[in-house]
C-alpha cells in the first residue's frame, strides 16, 4: 500500500510568511518525479515555482488560485510506494515512476496519470489537513493535452478553454500553434443586450508584488521627508559617443548604463547620497547596490545589480539587460529584488519627460530620467536641434541639504552633455 505524504508550503526566504497561488502545474490523479515543480506562487517579492520533494500520485491539491497559503499549510498530498520512503522522507529511487499502480504514460518524462480502470489498488485518501486547506473536488477535473507552460499561460492571457481547443500533436497533445489558431479563430455570437443602469463597480483587492508595493510606497510617503530637483541637459553628445562605443566588437551598450556609470561616479564624489536612515543615524554604505525601475509581467520592479561600483560600462549593461529580461519574464529570484541602496528610473521609455516619484525605501536618492527627444536648443551661441532630456533627482533631506543634491545632479548633467570628461571612468 502507498504512504501518503504531505508536502507544505516552504519558506521560501527573504523573511516571506505566504505566498498566492498563481497556478496549478500538476493536476489530481498524476504521476509526479522528485523535485517536480507542482505550483507556480507569487510571493510578496517574486513568482516562483514550487517543487515537491516526493515522488508519486498526487492525491490532493490544497489552495485556488488567487488563494493566500500560509507558509507551513498543505499544498499538495502525493501517495508514494511505501517501499520508496522513510520516515527522514523519500529515497533516491522515489524518482523511479510508481510500477503497478496503473499508470498511463505521457509524452513528458516523470508525468504520469492513473489510467482509468487499470485494475490498480485504490489510493489512499487525502489524510485531513488544517482549515485554511481547500478540499478538492470530488471528482478529479478532467485531463487537457498540455505539457507546456508556454501553452497555458499564452491561453490564459487570451482567456481561452483549452479543454475547447482540439490537439494535433501526438497522442492528442495540444501544441502552441493549437492555441494559436483558435485564439486567431473568429467566434460567432449573437450580439450582446446592453445593459442598462449603472454598472457595478469592480473591487480588486492588493494580493502578492501588488500589495508589496503599496505598503512599501505608503512607508515612503509617509517616513521620508523627500525634494525633487530637476535640469534639462543636451544629450547629443552622449548619444554619439553610444554610437562610437557600438561600432567596435564586443556587447552593446544600453544609453541605461551609461547613466548608471554616470551615476556610480558621481556617488563618489557625493557618497552621503548611498545611504539610508536607521532610527536616529545615517547608515552610508559602502558598496552601491544599483536598482533600476523595469517594467515586469504583473508591474513595475525594481531589480538591483549588486555591487556595480566594480563593473565597467560593458558588463553594466551585459548586467542590466540580463536582469531586465528577467524582469519581462517573471523570473526574478527574491534576492535580485532586494538590498537597494540607490535606484535609476529611466521614465523616459514611457515617452514622458518629467517625475517626481517616490523614494524606494529606505534608499535616500533616486535619479530619474526622461525621454531624450529632440528640441531647440543654444548651442555654441546658436539656436539648434539637440537631443534634450530632463533630469530628476529625489532625495531625503534628512541625509544632505539641497547644495549636495544639485552637486550630485549638477555633476550628472555635466557629465550627459560632455561624456568626455568621464571616459577614464566608464
Amino acid at each position: 500500500m502507498p504512504v501518503v505524504r504531505e508536502f507544505t508550503l516552504p519558506d521560501l526566504g527573504e523573511g516571506l510568511t505566504g505566498a498566492e497561488v498563481v497556478r496549478w502545474m500538476v493536476e489530481v490523479g498524476e504521476v509526479i518525479a522528485v523535485d517536480q515543480a507542482v505550483v507556480e506562487v507569487e510571493t510578496a517579492k517574486a513568482v516562483v515555482e514550487v517543487p515537491c520533494p516526493y515522488g508519486g500520485v498526487v492525491t490532493a491539491r490544497f489552495g485556488e488560485v488567487g488563494q493566500e497559503v500560509p507558509v507551513g499549510a498543505p499544498l499538495v498530498t502525493v501517495a508514494v510506494a511505501a517501499g520508496h520512503v522513510s520516515e527522514d522522507g523519500p529515497a533516491p529511487e522515489a524518482e523511479r515512476p510508481l510500477v503497478g499502480y496503473g499508470v498511463a504514460e505521457t509524452r513528458r518524462a516523470g508525468r504520469r496519470r492513473v489510467a482509468p480502470g487499470g485494475g490498480s489498488a485504490p489510493v489512499a485518501p487525502a489524510l485531513p489537513v488544517a482549515p485554511v486547506a481547500v478540499a478538492p473536488a470530488a471528482a478529479a477535473p478532467a485531463v487537457v493535452a498540455v505539457i507546456s507552460p508556454l501553452v497555458r499561460r499564452i491561453a490564459r492571457e487570451h482567456g481561452l478553454d483549452l479543454a475547447q481547443v482540439p490537439g494535433t500533436g501526438p497522442d492528442g497533445l495540444i501544441t502552441r500553434r493549437d492555441v494559436e489558431r483558435a485564439i486567431e479563430r473568429p467566434v460567432e455570437a449573437a450580439p450582446a443586450e446592453v445593459p442598462r443602469g449603472t454598472a457595478e463597480d469592480e473591487l480588486i483587492p492588493l494580493r502578492g508584488l501588488r500589495r508589496t508595493v503599496a505598503e512599501k510606497l505608503t512607508r515612503s510617503h509617509r517616513e521620508i521627508p523627500s525634494a525633487t530637483c530637476w535640469v534639462d541637459a543636451d544629450a547629443t553628445e552622449l548619444m554619439a559617443l553610444r554610437g562610437q562605443m557600438n561600432q567596435a566588437p564586443g556587447p552593446k551598450v544600453s544609453v541605461l548604463a551609461l547613466l548608471a556609470r554616470i551615476c556610480l561616479v558621481g556617488l563618489e564624489r557625493f557618497p552621503e547620497l548611498n545611504s539610508s536612515v536607521e532610527g536616529d543615524a545615517v547608515r552610508r554604505h559602502r558598496a552601491v547596490q544599483l536598482g533600476f525601475a523595469a517594467q515586469g509581467r504583473r508591474g513595475l520592479v525594481v531589480p538591483v545589480v549588486r555591487d556595480a561600483q566594480l563593473l565597467g560600462t560593458e558588463r553594466l549593461s551585459v548586467e542590466l539587460g540580463r536582469l531586465t529580461e528577467a524582469a519581462r519574464a517573471g523570473s526574478l529570484s527574491p534576492a535580485e529584488l532586494t538590498g537597494g541602496t540607490f535606484t535609476l528610473n529611466n521614465y523616459g521609455v514611457f515617452g514622458v519627460d518629467g517625475s517626481t516619484p517616490l523614494l524606494n525605501h529606505p534608499e535616500a536618492a533616486m535619479l530619474g530620467v526622461g525621454r531624450i527627444t529632440p528640441k531647440p536648443w543654444v548651442h555654441e551661441g546658436q539656436l539648434a536641434v539637440r537631443q534634450v532630456t530632463q533630469l530628476s533627482f529625489t532625495f531625503d533631506h534628512r541625509v544632505c541639504d539641497g547644495g549636495t543634491a544639485g552637486g550630485f545632479l549638477r555633476f550628472v548633467a555635466d557629465c550627459v552633455e560632455r561624456p568626455g570628461v568621464l571616459l577614464r571612468g566608464l
